[in-house]
């Protein structure tokens, strides 16, 4: 059935349609228009005047709801795609933090079977490790950290085709290889957890890295060895132009003046918004159930506060926290949550913005931008 949207605020890959319609049947944009004379059979629904955006894309979240994809089960990986779909996020990719190898090969497996299926929000696997520098481990579990083994990650990704991303430190013994060889099979492969200075990154960049994992955060910044100042980890990849970043935009992993900055430096075709969200992000219980993390200011910390340990938030979280704390125009803030991912992760020809022959997947915000309404693939989420 042909569903049409009128009266709304639509944002489109040209700007803002102020008062437009939106129409779309078997779950594909039909139309985008500033009026409509539409079919009396068409299911109609007045906007009142609130935002039309694209669905969010979430490329790095572990977890929400009170479950984590490490489980990796289908019930885990449904009910997690559920919470942040009910918070606009029509496309996810299931983050596994560092575990032992059996716990990956299971998450494969439910991602190959999940993925596949009609009008499924899941785009493929994320993984952040294992091959991270243990001295930036922060709430990573560092017994499982480990050298890249040319053995194990060729055998996975010739194996599967569902794992999209991989995150190293690109410092480590063998990381270069292991950047060569998963960029050539088509993986976004990006710089995490790392001690990594600018000459690393540059040869990093050459070996296939074109991201930043939760940008400033477990990374270094310019330091200082004996009266020597030296750049840092962060320096290297603002020095990169087409390096992509990612933030955790809640307000805490990084304070609105440096959301600000890295707006004004790496743009919003540079810059992606996640949520990194661990499984109690929109948990009706957060009773906390790990004895090395707290909850306090809002996010995950290590029990010692010597660390972050990941956000609790939801993407729509994160755009209001850029537009109220950062001061970003809200049509940036909505693209670096939809359209910079949907490219960064190479989907943008179906996702990330609103346009006729893309997937009907689209948020509805009221003026105070809290969620009113999501359809994913034409769907309303309930």
């Amino acid at each position: 059935m042909l569903t049409i949207i009128k009266n709304a605020q639509i944002l489109t890959p040209d700007g803002w349609i102020p008062l437009g319609a939106i129409s779309f049947a078997d779950g594909r944009i039909t139309s985008i228009q500033e009026s409509i004379n539409h079919d009396s059979s068409a299911n109609v629904i007045d906007a009142k005047e609130a935002f039309i955006v694209p669905g969010f894309i979430d490329m790095h979240v572990h977890g929400g709801g009170g479950r984590d994809f490490l489980e990796g089960s289908d019930e885990a990986f449904r009910a997690i795609a559920q919470t942040h779909l009910l918070h606009g996020t029509t496309a996810i990719y299931p983050t596994l933090a560092v575990a032992p190898f059996e716990i990956f090969q299971r998450a494969i497996l439910t991602t190959e079977r999940l993925m596949n299926e009609p009008h499924s929000t899941i785009m493929g696997l994320h993984l952040e490790g294992p091959y991270l520098n243990p001295t930036m481990a922060g709430g990573q579990e560092p017994q499982y950290i480990c050298l890249p083994e040319k053995d194990t990650y060729h055998h996975m990704l010739e194996n599967t085709s569902c794992i999209k991303r991989w995150d190293a430190a690109p410092e480590v013994d063998g990381a270069l290889e292991f950047g060569r060889f998963t960029s050539s099979r088509g993986l976004v492969v990006s710089v995490a957890h790392t001690t990594a200075d600018y000459n690393t990154l540059k040869e990093a960049h050459k070996a296939g890295y074109t991201h930043a994992t939760h940008f400033y955060n477990a990374m270094t910044g310019v330091h200082k060895k004996r009266e020597f100042k030296h750049e840092g980890t962060i320096e290297g990849i603002y020095l990169i132009d087409d390096m992509s970043v990612e933030l955790v935009a809640d307000g805490i992993h990084v304070p609105a003046a440096i959301l600000q900055l890295v707006y004004k430096i790496k743009g919003v075709e540079r810059t992606a918004l996640v949520t990194d969200a661990m499984h109690y992000a929109a948990a009706e219980n957060l009773k906390v159930d790990n004895s090395r993390i707290i909850i306090e200011d809002g996010v995950c910390k290590l029990a010692d506060r010597s660390a972050l340990a990941g956000s609790i938030a939801t993407m729509d979280h994160l755009v209001r926290t850029m537009v109220s704390k950062a001061s970003i125009p809200l049509c940036d803030a909505v693209r670096m949550a939809s359209e910079t991912p949907a490219r960064i992760m190479g989907i943008y020809d179906r996702k990330g913005s609103l346009e006729v022959g893309k997937d009907a997947d689209m948020v509805m915000l009221d003026r105070d931008l809290n969620v009113v309404g999501v359809w994913s693939m034409g769907k309303r989420a309930k």
